[in-house]
């Protein structure tokens, strides 16, 4: 089946008058290609990795007018099998980037017998054509989608096929065990001669000790996919506290730039805005937020002074912070803490579910710190303090170091990888994984149980199986259907 389809629609529609580039593959695609080429020949005789030039005519258009119509003048890249993205033969059209020259040429490929492709069809090629495994094509997403420069480095390391070996050589381990305890079950144990005295003792499991290698393993690859999310998906930093206490300044200053309105007047920021930065590599979603303040109580002598958008946007606060990954509280030095800040910080250092960082502002108007805060532990691996000077830049380096820090340390918790040299990339990877370590635990279970060996040997065998879905070697078309359909066009 011949196919066609952009890189990518934005790019398109992005680069007006400039290039698109529309890729075409499959067996029989260089000759119907050549069918709406100037220079026929020169196509079909080009050899791969060549670049001919020439243009795309229409020849459908009016049979008695000679020469046929021009279309667009473009640089076609010709690819040979199997050296090419998807083992097929194949080619990248380069034409003019305006809309109407695309649909143009777009138009006289379908006139040729050329197809739409469907989302992710090319990666799904090379994976059929043994170009790529699953864990490969899944990179290529992640390399569209990377957020930051470790998020890109990860990616391009299970790209190039590190994971891949990781997991064939975890799989090929454990093919021994399997192969080992299927040998105890073919024959006697009086029958097999090359059993040593060691193998002997572990008659319930052969090779025990290289079994529970490998679910460590496994159970280390597993945690290692919270850590390469991070460094995809990024997090949700919120920066809350009382009216005035410097939300906005802070804001502006890690983004380097003015985003939030400053006033002196409590109560200027009314709904909570958010930008994208990058600190320490990691993708941070950072959203300023209205000031709060106790005026949901049903208090007249509160409420009297706040028009209805502020009180909205507190709340709005308050619902974004439920989602925060990590909290910037933060606190004017010079008014130090009063009874709300003290009743927020209690709530929010005893939860587990996000981190928080306490910004002690504008010490630069007060230098004094505070030598104890009742509220708060003196020592917690969810929290840290950290005065700060929006105004002269003091502390700010420090606050980014420990927001990276207090993410990093808590996204890998219990994360020793170990001789693990590749993270997951994906949930469906991260599944797999844990779903073969659970096998292969109900088989060592199994074991020290002294069933037979006959019960511990399918658990093993789907274990491997399970692996094998990992990489792809076992796969069935609708897992694939569905993983490809969330790739975007021309990949």
């Amino acid at each position: 089946m011949r196919t066609y389809g952009d890189t990518c629609p934005i790019a398109i529609q992005a680069a007006q008058g400039s290039i698109a580039l529309i890729r075409i593959c499959g067996q029989g695609s260089l000759e119907s290609l050549a069918q709406i080429f100037s220079r026929p020949q020169a196509l079909l005789n080009a050899a791969g990795n060549t670049v001919v030039y020439g243009w795309i005519r229409d020849f459908s258009s009016s049979p008695h007018i000679s020469p046929p119509a021009l279309i667009d003048q473009v640089l076609i890249s010709v690819y040979r099998a199997p050296r090419s993205y998807t083992g097929e033969d194949g080619a990248d059209i380069s034409c003019h980037g305006g809309s109407a020259a695309v649909k143009a040429v777009l138009e006289a490929l379908r006139k040729a017998g050329f197809q739409d492709a469907l989302p992710g069809e090319f990666t799904f090629r090379s994976f059929i054509n043994g170009k790529m495994d699953l864990t490969q094509s899944e990179s290529v997403m992640e390399l569209v989608s990377a957020k930051s420069k470790h998020g890109l480095e990860h990616a391009v390391k299970r790209l190039s096929g590190t994971l891949e070996r990781e997991i064939h050589v975890i799989r090929d381990k454990l093919l021994e065990i399997l192969s080992a305890l299927e040998l105890y079950l073919d024959y006697p144990e009086e029958e097999i001669e090359e059993i040593d005295e060691h193998d002997r003792k572990q008659e319930h499991m052969p090779q025990r000790e290289e079994a529970e290698d490998i679910l460590r393993k496994l159970q280390s690859l597993a945690v290692s996919y919270r850590r390469e999310r991070l460094y995809q998906e990024g997090v949700l930093a919120v920066i809350a506290g009382r009216p005035n206490a410097g939300k906005s300044s802070l804001f502006n200053v890690l983004l380097s730039e003015d985003r939030s309105i400053v006033t002196e007047k409590p109560g200027t920021t009314r709904d909570w805005i958010e930008a994208a930065l990058t600190i320490e590599g990691i993708p941070v979603r950072l959203a300023d937020t209205a000031g709060i303040r106790s005026v949901l109580l049903p208090c007249e002598s509160q409420t009297s002074v706040m028009d209805e958008a502020e009180i909205q946007g507190i709340q709005r606060s308050r619902d974004l912070i439920e989602q925060a990954n990590i909290i910037l509280y933060t606190v004017d030095a010079c008014e130090g803490l009063n009874i709300e800040d003290q009743t927020f910080l209690k709530e929010y250092t005893q939860s587990r579910d996000r981190l928080l960082v306490l910004v002690w502002n504008k010490v630069d108007l007060e230098d004094t710190l505070p030598e104890s805060i009742p509220c708060l532990p003196e020592k917690s691996e969810f929290f840290s303090f950290i005065p700060v000077s929006c105004k002269t830049g003091i502390g700010i380096w420090e606050l980014c170091s420990s927001i990276a820090s207090l993410i990093i340390e808590n996204t890998a918790k219990d994360s020793d990888l170990g001789e693990v040299r590749a993270g997951l990339g994906t949930e469906r990877q991260k599944d797999l994984t844990e779903k073969a370590a659970l096998l292969l635990e109900e088989a060592l279970l199994l074991a020290d149980q002294k069933e037979p060996l006959d019960i511990i040997a399918p658990f093993l065998r789907e274990a491997l199986n399970t692996l094998g879905e990992i990489t792809g070697e076992v796969s069935s078309a609708d897992i694939l259907d569905l993983m490809f359909s969330r790739f975007c066009l021309g990949k």
